[in-house]
């Protein structure tokens, strides 16, 4: 009985992708940078809790409702075909359990903060449940994906300030920009294969063009990061991070040089790195001297 339910589990992990903690850690980067910008450097350690928490929880969400919408198309692609509800190891019936149970902590979880964040939260979930069909009707799922992923940042700030201010969207239009960016890299990887069945991406969209349209955008980043350090006034140990982030993208360009499929992933998952410096570079950026 104990090696069933340990079988179970372990696949229900497989099918949320808690086994691969990138996917969360890229939802999470941009909200933490929310929090600390929202709270001037001393946010209050419960909101760091639920955050974390949300962002593990609203990604493994979004995973489950992704392979459902994909679990006829999974089978095709080289990457995704050992995928479980692809291969029927989970049934349709368990992942909405699974989508269900995922879907009310992050609802208990928001219920901890204030109603505005509670009211934000229902934009959250919206955006999560539509990004997997997009690909059939749009090549821009990435912007979808982009515009799920940052939505962290303005509710951080509704958690700390009961506002969104303008310059949250700033942060926000900077992450939704980058998760383009990092999601067509991860596109890149399936591309013959998406082609070959009609999936849509921007990685299709932008063809021979993806490392220059990738590249200008990740400029556009910087940029926004940049403008981000002067609305908030983040001193210079702040620009230390923007330029490591910099350098990170030159990296990542060097990577896709010839769109083959492991550097394009690894090229996507170095964007954790990239989360991570921004991070650095702003909690360093709000201490005092």
């Amino acid at each position: 009985m104990t090696n069933l339910i340990l079988g179970r589990l372990t696949l229900y992990a497989q099918l949320t992708r808690l086994n691969r903690p990138i996917g969360w850690l890229l939802v999470l980067w941009p909200t933490l940078w929310g929090l600390w910008l929202a709270a001037d450097g001393t946010p209050p350690l419960h909101l760091v809790i639920i955050y974390t928490l949300g962002a593990i929880a609203m990604r493994s969400a979004g995973c489950v409702i992704n392979d459902f919408a994909d679990r006829n198309l999974d089978g095709h692609v080289e990457r995704t075909k050992n995928r479980v509800l692809a291969t029927g190891k989970v049934s349709v019936k368990e992942a909405w359990g699974v989508f269900a149970t995922l879907v009310l902590l992050s609802f208990i979880l928001v219920l901890f903060t204030n109603t505005l964040t509670l009211y934000l939260a229902f934009g959250g979930l919206a955006l999560a449940c539509c990004y997997p069909f997009m690909k059939r009707y749009t090549h821009l799922p990435q912007v979808v994906l982009g515009a799920a992923f940052a939505w962290g940042i303005p509710m951080a700030f509704a958690s700390v300030r009961n506002e969104v201010p303008q310059q949250a969207w700033l942060i926000y239009f900077t992450v939704l920009l980058w998760t383009i960016v990092y999601d067509t890299f991860y596109a890149m990887v399936d591309r013959d294969d998406d082609l070959r069945i009609g999936i849509k991406s921007t990685a299709v969209l932008f063809g021979d063009q993806d490392r220059v349209i990738t590249a200008s955008l990740q400029v556009l980043v910087v940029i926004g990061l940049l403008l981000m350090g002067s609305r908030f006034e983040l001193n210079a140990l702040y620009y230390v991070g923007v330029a490591a982030a910099a350098g990170l993208f030159v990296y990542q360009q060097r990577l896709i040089r010839y769109r083959q499929r492991g550097p394009c992933f690894a090229a996507f998952l170095n964007n954790n790195w990239v989360g991570l410096v921004v991070f650095g570079g702003i909690v360093a950026g709000l201490v005092e001297w």
